[in-house]
C-alpha cells in the first residue's frame, strides 16, 4: 500500500496583533485538517510581523517560552483536535537575555516532541536578527511524529548545506524550512536552493514564505511557497506571490526510498574526505 502522507503548509499576511494571527492559523489548520492533511507547518515567527526588519528592544515583547508558553499549550491543543503534526515557528525566550528563533514540533496527539532553533542569524538591512537572536545551539534534531520524521530548518540557513544534509543523515523523509524573504534579496534564489537540497538529500521540503509587506518596514515577502519531492519537482502549483494561502499536497512518501535506491547519494558520500569543511 503506497505510504501517502497528506501535508499542509500556511503562507499568511500578518494582521496586526497575535490573537487574530493564532486565530486565522488555527482556521486554516482546521480547514487542512478537513481536507485531510496529516501535518501542517506555519511560517517564520508565525504569530507575530516580522519585526526584524528593525531593530528595538520593544520587540522583545513578542518572545514567549518553548513548549510552556500560550503558543505552544495552544497550538498543543489544535493538534490534539485536529489530530494533525503541527510546525510552530516562534520567538523563543528561555531565559532573560536568551532569546531563539525556535520551532516546535507537536504531535498529532498534542504532545511535545522537541524544538529545533535557527543556526544561522543573518545581520543585513531589512533582516537585522543579530539584534534579537542566539545561534542555535540543539542540533538537527529530526522527531518521529505519526506522519513519519519530520526536521526543521529556518529561513537563512537554506543557504548553508551542511545542516540540510545533517538532517537526512539523522533520517528525515520531510523538512518544513519556514521563512521571511522578499523580492528584491533573493527571490531568484527561492525555486533553486530547496529543490537543490532535496535533491543532493533525497527527501520532501515544505518551503514556506510570509506574503504581503508589514508595517515595520518596506520587505515585499512574495509568498510562492511549495512542496517539493526528492527528485526535485514541485508537488503541484507554488502558492500566489502575493496572497494569503493554505496549501495542501499529497507526499509519496515511498519515493524516497526508490530516490536513495537510484541515485545512491548517501551510498557515496565521503566523510572521511570532508575534514577541511569544518575548519574555522
Amino acid at each position: 500500500m503506497p505510504n501517502v502522507v497528506r501535508a499542509a503548509l500556511v503562507q499568511a499576511t500578518w494582521t496586526g496583533d497575535t490573537e487574530s494571527m493564532l486565530a486565522k492559523h488555527e482556521a486554516h489548520a482546521r480547514e487542512a485538517a478537513r481536507r485531510g492533511a496529516k501535518v501542517i507547518g506555519f511560517q517564520e515567527v508565525f504569530n507575530s510581523p516580522y519585526f526584524c526588519q528593525v531593530q528595538d528592544p520593544a520587540h522583545y515583547r513578542w518572545a514567549e517560552p518553548v513548549p510552556d508558553g500560550p503558543t505552544t499549550r495552544r497550538m498543543r491543543d489544535l493538534a490534539r483536535e485536529t489530530g494533525m503534526v503541527i510546525v510552530v515557528p516562534v520567538f523563543e525566550i528561555e531565559q532573560s537575555g536568551f532569546y531563539y528563533n525556535t520551532a516546535a514540533v507537536i504531535d498529532a496527539d498534542g504532545s511535545y516532541l522537541g524544538k529545533y532553533r535557527k543556526h544561522h542569524i543573518p545581520q543585513v538591512r531589512g533582516f537585522w536578527e543579530k539584534f534579537y537572536f542566539r545561534p542555535g545551539n540543539l542540533g538537527w534534531p529530526v522527531f518521529d511524529t505519526a506522519v513519519g520524521k519530520v526536521g526543521v530548518y529556518i529561513c537563512y540557513d537554506r543557504h548553508f548545506p551542511e545542516g540540510w544534509r545533517q538532517l537526512g543523515i539523522n533520517g528525515a523523509q520531510l523538512v518544513y524550512n519556514p521563512s521571511a524573504t522578499h523580492r528584491g534579496l533573493s527571490s531568484h534564489l527561492w525555486r533553486l536552493e530547496q529543490p537543490a537540497a532535496a535533491v543532493a538529500n533525497e527527501y520532501f521540503v515544505a518551503a514556506i514564505n510570509r506574503v504581503g509587506v508589514e508595517e515595520y518596514g518596506d520587505n515585499d515577502f512574495y509568498g510562492t511557497s511549495y512542496f517539493v519531492d526528492p527528485r526535485g519537482q514541485f508537488v503541484g502549483d507554488t502558492a500566489s506571490d502575493t496572497e494569503e494561502e493554505l496549501l495542501v499536497r499529497d507526499l509519496d512518501f515511498d519515493l524516497i526510498e526508490e530516490v536513495r535506491q537510484t541515485w545512491a547519494f548517501y551510498r557515496d558520500r565521503r566523510p572521511d574526505a570532508y575534514e577541511g569543511l569544518v575548519q574555522p
